[in-house]
């Protein structure tokens, strides 16, 4: 356990409560939270959807910076999720490859 005895001293007994303001006799109350704009449905900024897709396996890579940029730009105008564009280049591979 860590030895706080330094701290105590440097720090000095902490005030007395006639000698804080009175913040802290109010009750304790939670910012209401921010109107978040929803999304729905393909077409998220970041690929997600809501919907369940059955796709159980985590599939992850490295790839340029470049390739990132238009394949994500690529899904978005196509309105896909970044799986469903994967899964139809593969598709279209195996097609040209025979």
């Amino acid at each position: 356990m860590a030895d706080l005895s330094k701290l105590k001293k440097r720090l000095g007994p902490p005030p007395a409560m006639t000698e804080t303001a009175d913040i802290l006799q109010a009750p304790e109350t939670a910012p209401a939270a921010p109107e978040m704009p929803r999304r729905v449905g393909r077409g998220a900024e970041d690929g997600r959807s809501a919907r369940k897709t059955g796709r159980t396996v985590q599939f992850a890579t490295r790839v340029s910076p470049e390739f990132d940029k238009r394949f994500r730009a690529v899904a978005k105008r196509d309105k896909l999720l970044m799986v469903d564009l994967l899964e139809r280049s593969l598709e279209a591979y195996e097609k040209q490859r025979g």
